[in-house]
């Protein structure tokens, strides 16, 4: 399952998208699709800390530069990931100390994945 967003006409629109792989042949008669199950809410991350840092899209985690522990300023790298040929960093978004890593480098990630926790 992935997550993307879709901007159509200036308003933007989460969407999950399921892929099925390719067909060899297409079917002669379709039963109509089942409604696919509500995703689980995730679980709060109170715990691992209050302010969650999540992937702005899909790639590979190139480098991780924060450690569990370590003070962040607001605009800090935390994380840096690839897609398309371009390394993107993934900021802090305000002043904090790191809780959790979620993610090593070389892991492909999601849009919405959780990257870093901090407290």
């Amino acid at each position: 399952m992935k997550n993307l967003r879709i901007t159509v006409n200036g308003t933007a629109y989460d969407v999950q998208v399921e892929e099925l792989g390719s067909f060899s042949e297409p079917t002669t008669a379709a039963a109509p699709a089942a409604p696919a199950p509500a995703a689980k809410p995730a679980a709060p991350a109170g715990a691992q800390g209050s302010i969650v840092v999540k992937a702005p899209m899909p790639g590979t985690v190139v480098n991780v530069v924060v450690s569990a522990g370590q003070d962040v300023k607001s605009g800090d790298d935390l994380v840096f990931i690839e897609a398309m040929k371009m390394e993107t960093p993934v900021k802090a978004p305000q002043d904090g100390k790191v809780a959790t890593i979620e993610v090593a480098k070389g892991e492909a990630v999601d849009s919405g994945k959780v990257l870093v926790t901090l407290n």
